[in-house]
């Protein structure tokens, strides 16, 4: 019975191991080209803090970047947040910077919403789309890991523990290159 159970639960993750997005709009073949990649450069982008300031992807090269799409009305998203929370603690004072980048067309209003108010995680927001079609999203929460040089190292779609301790290993990892 355990057996058949564990089949199930891994047909299901496989199935469904993101929201998809609530409109997708068509790519022309150039867009297709650019799209972001493991071992490939990161593209850059721009993206508004929820005070408004601007921060370009490109500003934090040195640093190792967790870039992180997201969307308050996702399910797996709103499982990951609080993993999310403690890996940005943990990697507190470290070359570390993490972009929890919300598509949420409500915008501020509705990650204020979803935080209450609170502001403990970094986060962005991409209410048109701009950075995630760049990045050729199909849903989320879809997960980038950009290392010092500004080359994606890995490409994660789903959600996941971000506090377990391989995650931090490898981040550390990457900082020491």
């Amino acid at each position: 019975m355990k057996k058949l159970a564990l089949v199930i639960l891994l047909m299901v993750v496989s199935i469904f191991p993101a929201c998809s997005k609530e409109k997708s709009p068509a790519k022309s073949g150039a867009e297709s080209s650019s799209k972001a990649a493991e071992g490939g450069a990161a593209p850059d982008f721009t993206v508004k803090d929820l005070d408004g300031k601007d921060l370009k992807l490109s500003s934090l090269k040195g640093s190792v970047v967790l870039v992180n799409f997201w969307a308050t009305w996702c399910p797996p998203c709103k499982e990951e947040i609080p993993s999310m929370i403690k890996l940005n603690q943990a990697m507190a004072g470290k070359a570390f910077k993490m972009l929890a980048i919300s598509i949420d067309e409500g915008g501020k209003e509705a990650v204020d919403s979803f935080f209450k108010g609170r502001r403990d995680l970094p986060t962005y927001l991409d209410t048109e789309a701009k950075a995630s079609q760049l990045y050729g999203t199909t849903g989320v929460p879809e997960t980038f890991i950009v290392d010092k040089q500004g080359i994606i190292r890995k490409k994660i779609v789903g959600g996941m523990d971000w506090s377990a301790p391989d995650v931090i290993s490898y981040l550390d990892e990457l900082l020491k290159k």
